[in-house]
């Protein structure tokens, strides 16, 4: 069974329109710090909602394409990401922890430090989610 795909699709395109106009935000000195730091906030909700249809579309194509002993096994996100790799959806599932960890921050008390951290991770993101997405198309049946 084919997964629709279009959901994810926009979540990545709405976290790179967010960092776009993150990029342009930040090009103008005129803006508010607080009206940046909001621009800010939105770039790390995309995030939010892109990792987790990544990890979620990871789990469901396993779960339609390989061995169902394999996809209902309990897993940990790491392992769905090594298993991702092992399945080429994704090139090498090491940054994958990373934009864990740091959507795992958004989850507690918010502060500036653990933001900026986010953000930092945010913004490298698009590439890979980018690259899942063109790997799903290709093998989604």
């Amino acid at each position: 069974m084919a997964l629709e795909l279009a959901s994810l699709k926009k979540a990545v395109t709405a976290l790179s329109a967010a960092i776009e106009a993150s990029r342009q935000a930040e090009a103008q000195p005129q803006l508010s710090k607080e009206f940046k730091n909001t621009v800010r906030a939105g770039v790390i909700q995309c995030f939010e909602v892109a990792y987790e249809r990544c990890w979620k579309f990871i789990q469901r194509w396993i779960a339609e394409n390989k061995d169902q002993a394999e996809a209902s096994n309990p897993r940990t996100r790491k392992e769905l990401f090594r298993l991702a790799a092992r399945y080429g959806l994704v090139d090498d599932p090491a940054p994958w922890f990373i934009y864990g960890d740091a959507r795992n921050l958004t989850s507690h008390v918010y502060d500036e430090e653990k933001a900026a951290m986010v953000y930092e991770a945010a913004k490298r993101f698009p590439p890979d989610a980018g690259k899942l997405v063109a790997r799903l198309e290709t093998s989604n049946d």
